[in-house]
């Protein structure tokens, strides 16, 4: 029964996050991209590419090619076709397309192409981060990209990079070279973006420390931070006195008690503390 209450409540919160997740992305590509034609990469690229030869919305184009992009998903991939992804594209395609029937925009939201373009890239890079994260994707081009992975040997990155080129290119010839160097700079700078957010996000702070009287802090780590550690005797360099060596890894909110705490409890206990940017093991990334 407790299993299975945790189980709802775990599924409940992943499914927050994807709806938080993907309406930052719907707001990153409504409100700056699409008035701005930045098309740089993926389905919302094309669907901006698209609208400026075709009597349709880039909205619609989205909704379409993405439904589209989901059927294809089915029929290729089967069940390894995440029902995440189904979600978040799906919420994604629905939103934009109600964006523009709620809240249409003739034009930029500023005067400043430089400021709408970093949002057009970080609010739907810290989107895709969050959603990689948790073992997710937004869909469109991820969707080809797990057709590739499982039918061919190409490398999918690559692969992926010469698409999203190719619109960056033919947003020069439809649009023009400010719009397409634009969406130059947003295809360059989003990789980037989605790496250093993800980094962010899974950085811990890694303990080492020295100390006489290890009790205290172990208590304090296990009982109050709910965390764990690893002990073992050393020995002073210099006078040969017995010490202990404390190991333990934490998220950030909790590094910062743990240090006040031994500030406070033991001033003489030596503390290295170093970031690490992912750890892997039971109660970290990979396991439940």
């Amino acid at each position: 029964m407790h299993k299975n209450i945790g189980k709802l409540k775990r599924t409940a919160e992943e499914y927050a996050v994807l709806t938080v997740a993907s309406l930052i992305m719907v707001v990153g590509i409504y409100a700056f991209k699409f008035p701005n034609n930045f098309s740089f990469g993926g389905v919302s690229g094309i669907a901006i590419v698209l609208s400026a030869v075709v009597p349709a919305s880039p909205g619609s184009i989205n909704f379409i090619i993405n439904m589209a992009l989901l059927v294809f998903g089915y029929l290729f991939l089967g069940k390894e076709f995440g029902t995440r992804t189904v979600y978040v594209s799906v919420l994604m395609s629905a939103g934009l397309k109600a964006a523009e029937l709620w809240f249409p925009m003739e034009h930029a939201l500023t005067e400043q192409p430089v400021l709408e373009l970093i949002y057009a890239i970080v609010l739907p890079a810290f989107s895709s981060a969050i959603l990689f994260n948790i073992g997710a994707s937004g869909g469109g081009t991820d969707i080809i990209a797990m057709i590739l992975k499982k039918h061919t040997v190409l490398n999918i990155g690559t692969a992926l990079f010469v698409v999203d080129l190719i619109i960056v290119i033919s947003s020069c010839m439809v649009f023009d070279a400010q719009t397409g160097l634009f969406s130059l700079c947003g295809l360059l700078a989003k990789s980037l973006v989605v790496d250093n957010v993800i980094e962010s996000i899974n950085r811990c702070k890694y303990f080492t420390i020295i100390c006489s009287e290890p009790e205290p802090i172990c208590d304090f780590i296990t009982h109050e931070l709910k965390r764990s550690a690893t002990v073992y005797h050393a020995e002073g360099a210099y006078e040969h006195s017995p010490k202990t060596v404390i190991i333990t890894i934490m998220k950030r909110s909790q590094a910062v008690e743990l240090r006040n705490f031994i500030r406070k409890n033991q001033p003489t206990a030596f503390i290295a503390i170093t970031n690490s940017s992912e750890i892997i093991g039971k109660g970290f990334r990979g396991f439940n």
